[in-house]
């Protein structure tokens, strides 16, 4: 049962399950689709449902505690109980939730398996970078306020409301002709506030995020090249001695032939 667990036909059919699902949930919103073959959506959904339990059951059964050991069990273990919860009365918003199952794809593709670990290494970096973020998006907020909130108190009225137009140019969505330039027919010097936050922001800060993903991608590239290759080093160690044990037994038995065709 482990092995076929473990093999690469019973992971292909397990993708498969899981794009045929995507695809089922993605023709439930669209009504054509639902008023042509509603009921044979739902059966495909539910048994697509039942297949991903069977599957979790025989690897609970089949690694018994070691489950628990792979966060990668806990992650399809969660999505899977997320679905079986009743999609009734208060928790009707709970059926928008099945799409989650796809992201089982993450769980079962080695490769965004690898993107999503070098994500997940990236975030103490991250929180750095963000605090960095944040307190030059404080400053500059409270100095906006100051600077412009008397004459545009929807974008610049207060703290908060300036963070969030800051926001907004940071993104560079309508920057200039939405905020900037009606400000500087007021401020024509706010040109020399707004253009360093957004060097700042946008092409400073926002690029190191890029940075560190790349390098955590590139670190996490390197240690799997390293486990393959060790990998690769302790199975041709094992090939050595394992031609050493059988040399020595050759020679073993090329001395007990001498002995046994020797004078008696």
């Amino acid at each position: 049962m482990r092995d076929l667990v473990e093999s690469r036909g019973f992971e292909a059919a397990i993708i498969f399950v899981i794009v045929l699902n995507a695809i089922t949930l993605g023709l439930e919103t669209w009504s054509t689709a639902v008023a042509i073959a509603g009921p044979l959506l739902t059966a495909v959904d539910r048994l697509t449902l039942g297949v991903f339990t069977v599957e979790l059951l025989v690897k609970l059964w089949v690694y018994r505690r070691r489950f628990f050991n792979d966060g990668w069990n806990i992650f399809d273990l969660a999505i899977v109980a997320i679905a079986w919860i009743p999609a009734s009365g208060p928790l009707a918003v709970l059926r928008a939730l099945r799409i989650l199952r796809v992201l089982r794809l993450i769980s079962i593709v080695p490769q965004m398996r690898t993107v999503v670990g070098a994500l997940i290494s990236a975030l103490p970096g991250m929180a750095s970078i963000i605090a960095v973020l944040l307190l030059v998006f404080y400053i500059a907020a409270v100095m906006a306020t100051k600077l412009f909130g008397a004459d545009f108190p929807l974008w610049f009225g207060t703290v908060g409301e300036s963070m969030y137009s800051l926001f907004q140019i940071m993104t560079l969505e309508s920057w200039s002709m939405g905020i900037v330039r009606p400000v500087m027919e007021v401020y024509p010097l706010a040109w020399i506030f707004f253009v360093p936050f957004v060097i700042v922001t946008s092409f400073a800060v926002l690029n190191l995020f890029i940075a560190l993903i790349v390098n955590s991608m590139q670190s996490a590239h390197a240690l799997d090249k390293d486990i393959v290759l060790a990998e690769a080093e302790t199975a041709h160690g094992e090939r050595e001695v394992l031609l050493a044990k059988i040399e020595t037994l050759t020679d073993e038995i090329r001395r007990m032939q001498k002995i046994v065709s020797g004078p008696r």
